[in-house]
């Protein structure tokens, strides 16, 4: 609950990054608790993708209040590279890979 509180007394692009940043990742360690399957692979997967998905969030978070231009092309960087293993890992358990999301509209102009 203290980073609930801490978050909560931030202001601005401060505040809006923190939040997001919680959302993504409560919302991944939902996802990543699963129960096991038999199957390591569909298991590891299942854990996996979610994961991915947070550091998407957490990465377009960067680009939309990030300013250090180095730090936001690792955040690039990432949503290219996370998308990709997602698919990937969708594809191995033939699974369709899901729409791509750009990171154009995420860029500051």
């Amino acid at each position: 609950m203290e980073s609930h509180t801490m978050t909560s007394e931030l202001c601005g692009d401060e505040g809006s990054f923190m939040a997001e940043n919680q959302t993504a990742m409560h919302r991944m360690m939902s996802e990543m608790d699963i129960a096991p399957s038999g199957d390591v692979d569909r298991d590891f997967s299942a854990m996996m993708i979610p994961h991915h998905r947070g550091a998407i969030a957490m990465a377009q978070a960067e680009l939309r209040y990030g300013r250090n231009e180095s730090l936001r092309r690792i955040a690039q960087e990432i949503i290219v590279d996370q998308q990709q293993e997602i698919a990937v890992m969708q594809l191995a358990l033939n699974q369709p890979p899901p729409p791509s999301t750009t990171t154009a509209a995420l860029v500051r102009k």
